[in-house]
This record gives structure tokens, C-alpha cells and sequence, in this order.
């Protein structure tokens, strides 16, 4: 047995996936890690609520019209900013003691909330690399006439207790900034989420940041893209959601991606 596939078996074993290789918790992600091992995970992929809620309400901006989504699906997205800033101190946490020495951690989150975010990882013990650009090739032109078409949103790279982790670039200058279509309506063939990243994106983080028969956890597990990534790039997959009906699509994405594969 080569060493990637005994990997794959020890990982399979421990988590008690089965051949299904991934694992769902339908639960918050603060109770979801309180339950795992130490040293559990080898990346962190992660899409958190950017707490935008209250301050898009002051701002008196139609939401709906605004955007597809609505913040509070999320959970922490309706939260003043103190609360916020104390969940996700715990999350980063809780991160710290799953994650391996070394691990890899991206966060997706919105640039005006970076700055904390860097703040809140590093009291834990995440080493901060860089912030890094997602450029939407076709964002919806919503008052493409008053302003600037939003299409960008930021994310930020983390090494836990050392400066540098798995970084499989092959001898090719990466830069900081990933350029994808947003995500396509066959990836929502199940189900949709507001907040949707496309797959696309994630399997460059998943191929360039972790190795094969790695494990990969997100703790927003939203409608499972990540989990998606993963699975086809030959990584095991853990995802956390509070929400029961983004767990039901995650669970059928995934099973469609293992029986495709067979």
C-alpha cells in the first residue's frame, strides 16, 4: 500500500468515515471542535459570517435588493460587532487546538473586518502570511450606475506556530489573488446557499495549500463546496453546520461526488 493510501486509511479509521470519506456535524462550529481531537486537521477552508448585518441596517440598505442573500442565514451575522468579535475569538480558539502544527488556515472574510480577524488569529497562536483578493469574473452589476460593481471579496492566509506550511506551488510565483466566475447554477443543483463560494476557487486553496489524504475541515460548512474541492483533489473532508437543511444538500453533493467518482 503506498504511503498516500495508508494515510487515507489511518484517516478513514480515525474519524470513522468509512468509504464515504467525509464527515457532516450538524451543530455550531464552537460545539462541533469542542468534540475533536487535538492536532485533528491539516487545513482550515473557511467562509465565516462577516458580521455585515447591523452595519448594512445603519446604513438603511435594501438587503434583498442589495443582495441574493440575507445576512442573519448565517448566524453570527446579526450580532453587534462586540459579540461577534467574542464568537469568533472562540472559534479561532478551538481552531488552534484541532488544527496541526503547521497547518494551513484561509478565512474569507470582508476587508473592513480583516484587521480583527488578524488580530483575534494571531492571540492564538496563527502566524498571519497575507490578505489575498477574490475577483468575481461576473458579478451581478446591481446600480452599476451610482458606484463601483462589487466584485471582490478578501481572505486571509494562516500558518499555525510557523512561518511556513504545505505551499505546493511546484517552483511557480503564485500570487495573492485568485480570479473565478461566481459560483455556477450546476453547483446549486441541490440546493443553494447565500453565500456560495465555487468550487473552482476552492480547489486551487485545497491543491496548492494541503496534500493528498490530508484532512480538511470548515467549520461554516454552508452548502459543502469545500467538502466538494476536497473530495476531488483526494483530500478527507469534516464540515460543521448549525443549519439542518444546508447539512441535508451538503450530505447530497458529497454522496453525488463519491458515486461519480466510482
Amino acid at each position: 500500500m503506498s504511503r498516500i493510501l495508508w494515510k487515507l486509511h489511518i484517516t478513514m479509521e480515525k474519524y470513522k468515515m468509512g468509504k464515504n470519506k467525509y464527515q457532516i456535524i450538524n451543530a455550531d462550529c464552537i460545539t462541533a471542535m469542542k468534540k475533536m481531537e487535538n492536532e485533528a486537521v491539516d487545513l482550515i477552508l473557511t467562509d465565516p459570517p462577516y458580521n455585515l448585518g447591523k452595519f448594512m441596517k445603519d446604513r438603511a440598505t435594501n438587503l434583498k435588493q442589495m443582495r441574493s442573500n440575507f445576512f442573519g442565514a448565517a448566524g453570527w451575522d446579526d450580532l453587534e460587532f462586540s459579540e461577534w468579535e467574542t464568537s469568533m475569538d472562540e472559534f479561532f480558539e478551538e481552531a488552534a487546538r484541532i488544527i496541526k502544527y503547521g497547518g494551513t488556515m484561509i478565512v474569507f472574510m470582508s476587508i473592513i473586518k480583516v484587521e480583527t480577524i488578524i488580530k483575534l488569529a494571531t492571540k492564538h497562536g496563527f502566524y498571519y502570511k497575507t490578505t489575498g483578493i477574490w475577483h468575481k469574473q461576473n458579478p451581478m452589476p446591481r446600480n452599476m450606475n451610482l458606484h463601483f460593481i462589487n466584485s471582490t471579496e478578501a481572505w486571509v492566509y494562516f500558518v499555525y506556530k510557523k512561518h511556513t506550511g504545505t505551499f505546493n506551488n511546484n517552483g511557480k510565483a503564485i500570487h495573492d489573488f485568485f480570479e473565478t466566475p461566481v459560483t455556477p447554477a450546476g453547483e446549486r443543483r441541490f440546493g443553494k446557499h447565500p453565500t456560495q463560494k465555487p468550487v473552482a476557487l476552492l480547489e486551487q486553496m485545497v491543491l496548492l495549500l494541503s496534500n493528498e489524504g490530508d484532512v480538511v475541515y470548515d467549520p461554516f460548512a454552508g452548502s459543502g463546496s469545500t467538502g466538494v474541492a476536497a473530495l476531488r483533489k483526494n483530500r478527507y473532508f469534516i464540515g460543521s453546520e448549525i443549519n439542518s437543511d444546508y447539512c441535508d444538500i451538503c450530505k447530497a453533493r458529497l454522496e453525488s461526488e463519491i458515486t461519480n467518482e466510482l
